[in-house]
């Protein structure tokens, strides 16, 4: 694998070549501080430029028009990264050894139409696409609590600092929808192209030279203003007292999550005995949470925990009987007492370090997480592969117990079911 970057001005080009995949993949990135108010409507505008285009009006002209490039795949995604909010426009290609000299060019064509063509009159977005992703927008936004986990702990987070993009929900608001117009849609799609940081990643068996010269040609972008502040939302200052919070739901099965904040994390720490401190905690079967709240005690169906690094936070779920809710959570609270003694001995760790490599070998499988990893060294400075494994595999465990001790509970959530009446 060969890695390139190239500052154009206005944007970064990330370039990977490697011969494990079939496909070229393409993936324009806008990056920009998170504004409460913008979650919405930007879920709404990458939604409309990939349902259609000046050049390809309908859905049936686009699916036709993929087709006839080997049934190419386009695609969006939105998502918070600490402080800032990120919209991914990805294009999925069959390599031209598979199909016929040209596609690229014509690929990353229709690529650009999508994005910079956009299906709009008079300074505003057709009016009939408009309609379908203001609808499939409103669904997504209500569909939301059906996944009571994923829901359990957006209201965690809302209720453990309901100011900060920690509690932004990402499907966006109901109330913002009543705001976006298709002209002040258009609108902030022409301030996302002048506003927003730009970095664009091709990966495949590609030619350094040709791709630089066809992304050259087909995207420009004048960006006017780059505002810049940390990607990480710090934390420094301990809980002092831990809040708990119960709320009823039509749900079956009880929703634990607890937020812990991790306090005074070094770059180091963040990266490296802090993943296996999670892995030893609750990052597998093999875990402190997983073997003792499950298997040993019953408490709970489902327990896992996971770290959310650039929000200084780690997240503890489990799907529980709510008459287990007090049990649960005081046994989770000694497994994690535990940890800040180093009660695991190193065979645990090892196995740890052996479970995060393969992950870690794994991810090279993906275009997608590649990308996502040449990413994070760009955003954040992290290491590149090779570096990850090796410092990884030198983590000690006083390091471990050292992080554990940084890691502090926050707010306890308890979405449980409703009472249900036996008489009614």
């Amino acid at each position: 694998m060969e890695y390139q970057k190239k500052e154009l001005g206005s944007y970064n080009l990330h370039m990977i070549q490697t011969d494990k995949f079939k496909t070229i993949t393409v993936r324009i990135v806008f990056r920009k501080p998170i504004i409460k108010e913008e979650i919405t409507i930007r879920n709404f505008l990458s939604d409309m430029l990939m349902l259609s285009s000046k050049d390809y009006p309908t859905k049936r002209a686009l699916a036709i028009k993929a087709q006839d490039l080997y049934a190419a795949s386009i695609g969006a995604t939105n998502y918070r990264l600490g402080n800032y909010i990120n919209t991914n426009f990805y294009l999925t290609i069959l390599n031209e050894k598979y199909t016929e000299k040209g596609m690229l060019e014509k690929s990353i064509q229709f690529f650009h139409d999508m994005l910079f063509k956009p299906n709009v009159t008079n300074q505003a977005f057709d009016e009939q696409s408009f309609k379908i992703v203001k609808t499939q927008t409103e669904l997504a936004i209500q569909s939301m609590k059906e996944d009571s986990a994923q829901y359990s702990v957006i209201r965690l987070l809302e209720n453990m600092e309901p100011d900060s993009p920690l509690s932004y929900r990402g499907y966006g608001y109901l109330e913002d929808i009543e705001n976006i117009t298709p002209s002040t849609l258009y609108d902030f799609y022409k301030d996302m192209l002048k506003s927003n940081m730009v970095d664009i990643f091709v990966i495949g068996n590609i030619n350094f030279y040709e791709i630089e010269k066809l992304i050259r040609e087909n995207f420009e972008f004048v960006t006017l203003k780059r505002t810049r502040m940390p990607s990480v939302i710090e934390c420094n200052k301990v809980p002092k007292k831990i809040k708990t919070i119960t709320e009823q739901d039509d749900i079956t099965q009880a929703k634990l999550a607890i937020g812990c904040r991790t306090v005074n994390l070094t770059q180091y720490e963040r990266n490296y005995p802090l993943t296996i401190y999670n892995i030893l905690l609750g990052g597998g079967s093999d875990s402190k949470l997983f073997t003792e709240v499950r298997e040993k005690n019953s408490l709970a169906y489902t327990v896992r925990s996971v770290p959310n690094k650039l929000d200084n936070l780690l997240l503890i779920t489990a799907g529980i009987a709510k008459e287990n809710f007090k049990k649960a959570v005081k046994l989770i609270e000694e497994e994690m007492k535990k940890m800040e003694k180093g009660e695991f001995n190193e065979e645990d760790i090892e196995k740890a370090k052996q479970f995060y490599v393969t992950a870690l070998e794994e991810s090279t499988d993906s275009p997608g997480r590649i990308i996502d990893s040449y990413y994070m060294m760009e955003l954040l400075g992290t290491d590149d592969i090779e570096t990850k494994k090796k410092k990884m595999l030198k983590v000690t465990t006083k390091e471990i117990v050292e992080v554990a001790k940084k890691v502090k509970i926050d707010t306890i959530y308890l979405l449980e079911g409703k009472e249900i009446d036996e008489e009614g």
